[in-house]
């Protein structure tokens, strides 16, 4: 049975915590005591978030940007204290062809969902190190481990994460920080709206993936993929010769889950917010 009572006290930044896993990831850690510190890109969105759930700190952070992260955590310690935990969440997912994907958009996705994480672990690191203990945890993607039609860009982010976390977890062994990697399927949130799930897949729920990430900074693992049924089929297709594991997916509907049938009315509002300023 998990100790979440060893969470009390800790001091937790969490990047995209203005809404969805972030927020829902925030309110968990916030029930069990620890100290919440969100940080979004969305300055009305992060205020109201913080306001309405009474976090510890809130403010504006672009994870692209290196004074805005460093200020941000700069203000965290000084208010909070040490930070204990840094949750890199922040990511989008704009959905289509890859050919009819924008320079801009693909450096954009690049830009937070790559160079942010790169960039909050450098800084959290630096923080880290001399006192001997932290706690990395990276929110990745099961698309981090496949590919999937409509997501290159994504799908090339997420394996990145992926292969940078493992790689930090080797190059700082015995230092004390822990680096974890967090895998979810598709997830109702608005990321994920106007998208089917492929059959036998349901989308996880925003409150599922928290609890996922709460036992793990009660007991740091490597790596967590959320929903079992998904991580295995992830996993053993993966394990396949290329032609079957590729006609696994298009049974399951992977081929058309985030191309032709996108509700793009749905979709809408999300896929605005994401491309803002890419045009």
């Amino acid at each position: 049975m998990t100790d979440f009572g060893t969470i009390r006290g800790k001091v937790v930044v969490i990047t995209g915590g203005a809404r969805g896993i972030g927020l829902a990831t925030a309110t968990t850690l916030q029930k069990y005591g620890a100290k919440i510190a969100i940080g979004d890109v969305d300055e009305a969105a992060v205020k109201q978030s913080g306001t309405a759930r009474d976090f510890d700190h809130y403010g504006r952070l672009d994870v692209t940007d290196q004074q805005s992260f460093t200020a941000f955590l700069d203000e965290v310690e000084q208010q909070l204290g040490p930070i204990d935990v840094l949750i890199n969440n922040a990511g989008i997912m704009p959905t289509g062809k890859l050919v009819d994907e924008s320079d801009a958009l693909t450096r954009r996705i690049l830009d937070i969902n790559v160079y942010g994480v790169i960039l909050g672990s450098k800084l959290a690191l630096a923080r880290m190190l001399p006192r001997g203990r932290g706690h990395i945890i990276n929110i990745a993607s099961l698309a981090g481990e496949t590919h999937i039609p409509g997501l290159a860009t994504y799908n090339a982010s997420k394996h990145a994460v992926l292969g940078f976390t493992d790689t930090l977890r080797e190059e700082y062994r015995g230092s004390g920080v822990s680096f974890s990697s967090v895998l979810p399927t598709l997830t109702n949130t608005e990321l994920g709206s106007g998208v089917t799930a492929p059959r036998l897949l349901r989308p996880a729920e925003p409150d599922e993936i928290a609890e996922v990430i709460a036992k793990l900074v009660v007991a740091p693992r490597s790596k967590v993929r959320i929903t079992r049924v998904a991580a295995a089929i992830s996993q053993v297709v993966g394990l396949l010769p290329e032609a079957v594991g590729d006609a696994i997916a298009r049974a399951l509907g992977a081929q058309h889950a985030f191309l032709d049938e996108v509700d793009a009315t749905a979709r809408k509002a999300y896929e605005e917010r994401v491309r803002s300023g890419t045009k």
